[in-house]
């Protein structure tokens, strides 16, 4: 991992390594289970909080490259991500309100 990551990213990421040590496969698996359908859950609302600072962004004339690298990350995704598409996540692409 990356020396810079957020303590709150940080306690996750570790958290996750707790439940790929669990010994017993049948509670690791129930562990997993239960940490992917979190995941499934939150997933969406994780994405329109990373769309709405990139929004909050380019709104203050910051260029895609700057916010690439305080988000850390690819140039590409932070362009598909305020166009609505899905993150890198295995996401599909946001629907966008029709203009009237």
């Amino acid at each position: 991992m990356a020396d810079d990551i957020t303590r709150e990213a940080q306690q996750v990421v570790d958290a996750l390594k707790k439940v790929e040590e669990i010994e017993d496969p049948i509670e690791r698996a129930v562990a997993i289970g239960e940490v992917l359908a979190d995941y499934k859950e939150r997933a969406p609302q994780l994405r329109e909080l990373q769309r709405q600072a990139i929004e909050v962004m380019r709104a203050n004339k910051v260029s895609y490259r700057q916010i690439a690298e305080r988000l850390k990350l690819p140039l590409g995704v932070v362009q598909n991500i305020e166009r609505g598409h899905g993150s890198g996540w295995g996401t599909k692409s946001r629907t966008k309100p029709a203009e009237e």
